[in-house]
């Protein structure tokens, strides 16, 4: 069993990078814990194509500038290499392949156990580990006598495989039209909506919209402060002619579809149409189940904080939780000055107890 540590960081990925660079900054004996080979969270799991929505001069955490030109918009494996880099330079104690299965609490503080075995002590907590693991995929009537495929887009890659397949991808948000985009290329592709799509403009006056948002306060707006929480993104980032795009039915839009059937889906019409896939982009839900044994959580599953300080458990924070504080919150923009309000509440719990 490990020595007592001022702090252990749940999950390495961007948003425990930034809650690392300001705990040692600060001079704090801490620890990054992250499930997988690398701290890169989740981003070697999604698909391939997948860009950020912010571009590099807008998109760098605390310490360290993403490389590129300030206009660009990296992809997904640039983000991978940055985020090795930052670790790297950075030198931030973390341990891989360390995938917490239970907290508890001590005396001091805080007992994590990994399934690897290990027992760390630790007298806070920053949880930083997103949701990416526990994505979430609608009941839809008559799923279970669906013959063709039904896969959540956590677990799609790229086209290749769904070649001239007939395939609807549900929902509305970035990833959904990305990924709808690029199969409707080689394939019959139909996005199923609730409500359509609403895209947004990258420039406004050749100005990325993302610098604007932070220009007026929007970006990091205090939301918490007034007891409301940040509005979530009803629209689509347009990257890559996606208005030309869907004006052009490649892919369609269709109002959500009502059931299966086993040969394909049911469209509010009535109309029976055969199809080969179903890929839900449908979001992810908080999997904290570690944290439910020490009362850290609501009956949702969902934790209950402010700003990333929880109102049930001394001594435990949180890093990367969408809305935390801004509308940026989650983001690779927007972890850091949430990392950076975190710790500081932490080194003020930590001076208290000191004085006990």
């Amino acid at each position: 069993m490990a020595s007592e540590l001022d702090a252990i960081v749940i999950g390495g990925g961007q948003a425990g990078l930034a809650s690392g660079y300001y705990l040692k900054k600060n001079g704090l004996k801490f620890m990054i814990l992250e499930a997988g080979e690398h701290a890169t969270g989740s981003w070697p799991n999604y698909y391939d194509s997948l860009k950020l929505f912010s571009p590099v001069r807008l998109s760098s955490l605390p310490g360290m500038r993403i490389s590129g030109a300030a206009t660009h918009y990296p992809s997904r494996n640039e983000v991978i290499q940055y985020l090795k880099a930052y670790a790297q330079r950075l030198d931030l104690p973390i341990r891989t392949n360390q995938r917490v299965i239970a907290v508890e609490k001590t005396e001091n503080g805080f007992s994590v156990q990994a399934a690897a075995g290990d027992v760390y002590l630790a007298r806070t907590i920053i949880n930083a580990t997103g949701s990416f693991h526990n994505p979430h995929t609608p009941d839809i009537n008559g799923a279970e006598v669906f013959q063709g495929e039904i896969l959540h887009s956590s677990a799609y890659r790229n086209p290749t495989r769904y070649r001239g397949q007939r395939v609807v991808v549900v929902g509305r948000g970035n990833s959904a039209v990305q990924i709808a985009v690029e199969l409707a290329d080689n394939s019959h592709t139909s996005l199923a909506v609730l409500r359509p799509v609403q895209l947004t403009k990258t420039k406004v006056l050749g100005i990325d919209l993302h610098f604007w948002l932070r220009a007026v306060g929007l970006d990091t707006f205090p939301f918490w402060r007034f007891g409301k929480k940040p509005p979530i993104p009803n629209s689509v980032a347009d990257l890559d002619d996606y208005r030309a795009r869907l004006k052009a039915r490649k892919p369609d839009q269709r109002l959500m579809f009502t059931s299966f059937y086993a040969e394909g889906v049911i469209w509010p019409d009535g109309t029976k149409e055969p199809v080969d896939t179903v890929i839900f982009a449908t979001g992810y839900r908080p999997n904290l189940s570690y944290l439910q044994p020490i009362g850290a959580l609501d009956i949702e599953g969902k934790p209950t904080h402010k700003a990333g300080i929880s109102l049930t458990v001394p001594g435990l924070y949180y890093v990367g939780l969408e809305g935390q504080r801004s509308f940026a919150s989650a983001t690779l923009r927007g972890v850091g000055p949430d990392a950076k309000y975190v710790v500081r509440k932490l080194m003020r719990y930590l001076k208290i107890r000191n004085h006990l």
